[in-house]
């Protein structure tokens, strides 16, 4: 195993391991594809594809864990948490941003203020997006299936 396993670049101070699976191509392949690390994007777009992948999911466990999960309005319930959750970790972008970057050195990139204010924005509006868009496919759930049958 130990002929597997080894030091990152072989240098045992960096506190990573090479493993067969970190080390791939098909693993350096998909972590390149994410957005996050995705060559070419501009902060703003990086934010808004991160932000509507965020608010798409963070609507199903309010909806059917929240408190409100076996009443008539469980769905608005779980959308109105989900925009507040959002709101609450857009600031905290904003705070981070404001915290950590204090100088306009980086330009576009994102490990600047502008850069992370772009993304910061771009998150906001992503995640708005991504929540009603789960909202309105939850609310339409029985026209889809009925649609579905009709196809057949």
């Amino acid at each position: 195993m130990t002929q597997f396993v080894k030091p990152y670049n072989d240098d045992p101070f960096v506190g990573n391991l090479a493993t067969p699976i970190t080390t791939s191509s098909f693993t350096r392949t998909l972590l390149s594809n994410l957005p996050a690390y995705r060559a070419g994007l501009s902060p703003l777009l990086r934010g808004l594809e991160i932000g509507m992948t965020h608010g798409y999911f963070l609507v199903g466990p309010f909806y059917k864990l929240g408190p409100l999960r076996n009443s008539e309005v469980a769905l608005l319930a779980g959308v109105f948490s989900a925009l507040g959750l959002i709101i609450i970790m857009a600031a905290c972008l904003a705070i981070y941003g404001v915290v950590s970057f204090n100088t306009n050195d980086g330009g576009e990139q994102l490990q600047s203020a502008k850069g992370w204010r772009q993304f910061t924005s771009g998150w906001l509006v992503g995640s708005i997006g991504g929540a009603s868009f789960a909202y309105i496919l939850i609310a339409n759930v029985s026209f889809l299936q009925t649609g579905s049958s009709l196809l057949k």
